[in-house]
Parts: structure tokens; C-alpha cells; sequence
């Protein structure tokens, strides 16, 4: 969770001189060079018809979605507003796996999701009408990142059933290589102009780490640690991620937290700890975090 966290913030530093769809793509590309010896055509063989429709459909909310509008919302908000969005994860996942797999909540998650919507609506409200660098329309992009790997997650649910999650990994951000392509090209006259020799070799060494921080490392190091702890007690550590956020904008950024992302805090880690601290241990949890 600490390296999420400091994604968001990593992103916002590196979209302030590289293009968000070149950047996306980048992310992508360096996954799959650590990836691809995990791409082997025998082993795809066997994958049904079923699991890659359902891969597809991961690839495209989880990987591809998520990226673009994570990363074209901190490119328009804070730091800190993003971390505190993003840290709703679980939240949002159990209000879909109510919406849509009518998994009813009990009177824990429902308060988990009260709180977290309000942590959301502080946020906005409060920077409604702010033309800075935090800004509404930012905040609506996180939101959406947030609601895309909502929906990643609601789906691997059944998929890590029946292939490893490691492979998992390497179909999504294969086929999320794939769909990213017709947004470069689309965006091919202005990149053609982009001048790769104004940006520092600094920039560019966040750009290889958050490849391989976001597709590699956190994906290892959550399904390494959960094996050892319930997921009760997991999701307690999605508190982590607005605090890794936040203290990443204030050293880096120069952001100053305000009483609103403040309060918007307290809900969500309120929240989380509300949930996590009353779910029963439901075995092992099977599922990358990649933000």
C-alpha cells in the first residue's frame, strides 16, 4: 500500500513533463518486457473462450481505463484529494458486488460505503469551485480510475478460480498494451512534436519505477503478503494509501493538506477500519493491486 500510495503521487510528478498517452504506454511496454516470458503461446492455448472475455474485460476496466483516468486525473488534482479517492477501493467494491453479484452488505459495509461516500463529497464540495491544482473535474477522473478497479476486482473474483494470478497479470496488461495503441495513434501529431530530450533522465528513471512498481512489485508483495494474513486484516492496510499519498505530495509537491482533505480522511480510514475490523477471515484473497 505504501507503493500505490506513492504512485499517485510518482504520477502526478511525471505527467507535468511526459504525456499521459505516451506515459500509459510506457507503463505497459515495461510491464511487459519483465512479463513476457510468462506469454507463452502453449499456455495461452489452454486459456477458454470464457476466461478471455473475462480478461478482456479486466484488461479494459483495470489496466487500460484505470491508467488513463488515474493518470489524466492527478495530471488536474492533488496529490493528496487523489490518495484519499483512491483509498475508497474497498468500499466501492463492496457496493458493486452488491449492484451487481446482489451480494448484500451487512450494516458494516454499509457504513464502510456511508463514509466513504462522504469522504468523497467533502473533497468535491469543498474544491467545487476551485480553478488550482486541485480541481473538481480532476477528482471526477480519480473517481472513475477508482470505480474501474472496482469493477477489475469484481471480476477476477471468478478468474484466479481457474488461472494463476501472476498469468492473469500478464494477459491484462497484454491486451491493455493492445488497447492503449489506438490512443497513441490518436494522439500521434501532438507526440510527433513531443521533444524526448526536455525531459530529465530524473523524470524518466519515476517512469521506469512506476512500470515496474505498479504492474510488478505491489502485484508480488500483496499476493506474498496475503497469503500470511486474513483479508480482514488486509484491508485495514488500504488506510496506508491516502497517508503514502499525502505525505509524498507535501515532500515533493509542495501540497498543503487542508481541513477538508482532512475530514474526507477520517471517513475513509474510519470506514475501512469499520469493515475490516467486523468481516469474518473468508480465506485467502487472490488479486493484484495495480494502481
Amino acid at each position: 500500500m505504501l507503493l500505490v500510495g506513492s504512485n499517485v503521487g510518482i504520477g502526478k510528478s511525471i505527467v507535468a513533463f511526459v504525456p499521459v498517452p505516451l506515459f500509459a504506454l510506457l507503463r505497459f511496454v515495461i510491464a511487459l518486457a519483465v512479463l513476457w516470458p510468462l506469454l507463452r503461446w502453449s499456455k495461452m492455448k489452454r486459456v477458454a473462450r470464457g476466461e478471455w472475455v473475462n480478461l478482456f474485460l479486466q484488461a479494459f476496466f483495470g489496466t487500460f481505463g484505470f491508467t488513463l483516468l488515474m493518470l489524466g486525473g492527478v495530471a488536474r488534482t492533488s496529490a493528496v484529494a487523489a490518495g484519499v479517492i483512491t483509498s475508497t477501493i474497498p468500499a466501492v467494491v463492496a457496493l458493486f458486488a452488491w449492484l451487481f453479484l446482489k451480494e448484500k452488505p451487512g450494516g458494516r459495509a454499509f457504513a464502510s460505503i456511508a463514509l466513504a461516500i462522504a469522504g468523497v463529497l467533502v473533497i468535491n464540495v469543498a474544491q467545487a469551485g476551485d480553478t488550482g491544482a486541485s480541481s473538481f473535474g480532476g477528482n471526477l477522473m480519480v473517481l472513475g480510475a477508482v470505480c474501474c478497479e472496482s469493477l477489475y476486482v469484481i471480476l477476477s473474483r471468478r478468474l484466479t478460480q481457474t488461472l494463476p494470478a501472476i498469468d492473469i497479470c500478464a494477459y491484462t496488461h497484454a491486451i491493455g498494451l493492445l488497447l492503449m495503441l489506438p490512443v497513441v495513434g490518436s494522439d500521434a501529431a501532438s507526440l510527433a512534436r513531443f521533444e524526448w530530450t526536455s525531459v530529465g533522465w530524473d523524470t524518466w528513471a519515476l517512469v521506469l519505477w512506476y512500470g515496474l512498481s505498479a504492474s510488478i512489485f505491489s502485484f508480488w508483495l500483496w499476493m506474498k503478503g496475503i497469503r500470511h494474513v486474513d483479508g480482514s486484516v488486509a484491508g485495514v492496510f488500504c488506510a496506508v494509501l491516502p497517508i503514502a499519498a499525502a505525505l509524498y505530495g507535501i515532500a515533493f509537491l509542495d501540497e498543503r493538506p487542508t481541513l477538508a482533505h482532512g475530514v474526507a480522511l477520517a471517513c475513509v480510514v474510519t470506514g475501512i477500519a469499520i469493515a475490516s475490523f467486523g468481516a469474518r477471515p473468508a480465506g485467502r484473497v487472490s488479486r493484484e493491486t495495480g494502481v
